[in-house]
Order: C-alpha cells, then sequence, then structure tokens
C-alpha cells in the first residue's frame, strides 16, 4: 500500500516544470543585492513592489505554467494550436496574477519567457537540453497569436519603437541570446571558479545586464540609463564579480547609479528567472549541495 501510496504521490511532468518555473521566479527575487531590484532588503527603485508581493505572484502563476506544459504535452508538436493555446493560458495567468497583486504588473515578462520555456521543455521532455529547449520557445514566440491583444501603447512596445531596441518578445524569438550567450555560460564560470551560489548568479545577472537593451531601463532612464547600467556591469564583472570584494565595491555603485536614476533592470530579472530554470531543467554544472 505504501509503494502505492509513494506512486501515486509523484508530480506529473507539467507539475515538475511549473515547479521549476515558481521556483526560478521566487529564487530570482530573493537574490540579494541586486541593483535597483526588489530583494530581501527591500524595495529597489520601486515603489508599488515587495519582496511578498513577489513571492504571492510567483506562486499565482503555478497554475498556468502547469497548463501550459500539459498543453504542450497534449497538441505534441510546435504549431499554431499551441502557440494559441499558451497565448490565451498566458493571458488567464496574468489575470490571476493582477487579481493577486492588487493589479501590479509583477511578472508579466516573466510568464511570457517562463511559460514559452515551460512548454518547450515539455516538448523537448527526452532530452532536455537548454540550447535545444530554447530553440524550441523560440519557434513557438515567432507564431503569430490571432487572439493577442494590441499592445502598440505598452511601455515596452512604445520603448522598442523609440530606440529600435528588441524587447520581451524578441529575445524569445531569437532564442533567448542573452540567457544562452551571457546568463548561463556566466553562471557555470562563475560556479566553477568557487564563487558560491549566491555570488554565481548575481555575476549571471550581471552579464545579462551588459548586453541587454532591458526595456524597463530605457522607459525610467533613457539611453543615458541603460549606457550606466551596462558599463556598471561590466565593471562589477572586469573587477572579478560579486565575490569578490573589488566587484562589490563596483556593485555598490552601481546600485547607487540605478536608485538615482530610479531605474530597475527588470528585463533583466526576468531572464535571470529563464537562466535558473533552464539551469535547474538540464545543469551542466549543478550547483553545490545545499547551495539552495
Amino acid at each position: 500500500m505504501s509503494a502505492l501510496i509513494a506512486r501515486q504521490a509523484q508530480p506529473t511532468l507539467a507539475e515538475r516544470l511549473a515547479d521549476l518555473a515558481v521556483q526560478a521566479l521566487i529564487d530570482e527575487a530573493d537574490l540579494s543585492p541586486k541593483p535597483g531590484l526588489v530583494d530581501r532588503r527591500g524595495n529597489g527603485a520601486h515603489d508599488d513592489l515587495h519582496l511578498g508581493l513577489m513571492h504571492a505572484s510567483a506562486h499565482a502563476l503555478w497554475p498556468a505554467f502547469k497548463a501550459m506544459a500539459e498543453a504542450a504535452q497534449e497538441i505534441g508538436e510546435v504549431g499554431q494550436p499551441l502557440r494559441e493555446t499558451l497565448g490565451q493560458l498566458g493571458r488567464d495567468g496574468e489575470a490571476d496574477m493582477l487579481r493577486v497583486t492588487g493589479g501590479v504588473n509583477t511578472h508579466r515578462g516573466a510568464i511570457w519567457a517562463l511559460g514559452l520555456l515551460s512548454a518547450a521543455a515539455a516538448l523537448e521532455a527526452d532530452a532536455p537540453d537548454a540550447r535545444g529547449v530554447a530553440a524550441t520557445a523560440a519557434a513557438l514566440a515567432r507564431l503569430s497569436d490571432s487572439a493577442a491583444p494590441v499592445t502598440s501603447d505598452s511601455h515596452g512596445a512604445r520603448v522598442c519603437r523609440t530606440y529600435g531596441v528588441l524587447g520581451a518578445r524578441e529575445q524569445a524569438q531569437h532564442g533567448f541570446p542573452a540567457v544562452i550567450e551571457q546568463g548561463l555560460p556566466q553562471l557555470l564560470v562563475s560556479r566553477r571558479g568557487g564563487a558560491g551560489e549566491q555570488n554565481a548568479r548575481l555575476d549571471a545577472l550581471l552579464a545579462i545586464m551588459t548586453e541587454l537593451s532591458d526595456t524597463c531601463v530605457l522607459h525610467r532612464a533613457g539611453l543615458d540609463g541603460l549606457t550606466r547600467m551596462q558599463q556598471g556591469a561590466r565593471a562589477v564583472l572586469a573587477a572579478g564579480g560579486c565575490a569578490s570584494l573589488a566587484g562589490r565595491r563596483q556593485l555598490r555603485a552601481l546600485e547607487g547609479e540605478m536608485l538615482s536614476l530610479r531605474a530597475s533592470p527588470g528585463g533583466a530579472a526576468d531572464l535571470l528567472a529563464a537562466t535558473l530554470f533552464l539551469d535547474r531543467l538540464a545543469p551542466a554544472a549543478p550547483a553545490p549541495t545545499g547551495s539552495y
């Protein structure tokens, strides 16, 4: 009887993927100290966000991530039916998020990124590989969704038009280059260098920030703010990363810049969550036991 109960208690693939997605969001929120972002110390450059709200929002998205993975399993291939199903499930998840947060946008970008990756991981379940999962997510993202609302007046859309940069949609359509080319490689390099898990994750965030045209920062602080963010992130890594005293001094300077600009690299935070999701899904260099 106990063996039967144990078998029944095993989570499904969709449940495991939803767990990974929610845990990635919580790990990103908890990571400290992050320049300009909500973390365990405070609200960063935000007036309407706090850590408890980020946690509540992440947990509220679990059913949506599970449903997206289940849809991928049921439909079984990249195509218009799956893309449109994911779009509706994402909008449903966003509505759940807004109900929990009282209308505050905590994770809209993360729903897009982690929803696509959860569905892609379900399709690639036999041999999950970060690049392969990201490529499958990109194929889904490049398909149109006829039911998607027009968002030309959103902050992100306006920023993309004004500055000619790639937003969250384009990051996904290109296979999450900030994750595959910056976030994951830096996470692995810092781990192998003995930085410790929290410092390695901070270094991964900073690596993403060095190249990303973060629409959240552009919206609040323009091109000058984006340049200061990117240069500051490069300075931390050049000084030895967050595990070094020199790197920590540069990190404090970068945080001062972000707070003075009232700018928060929310796009980079979403992509760090995507990095952590893919890392847990198919770890190339696992974190040391107990480091989470």
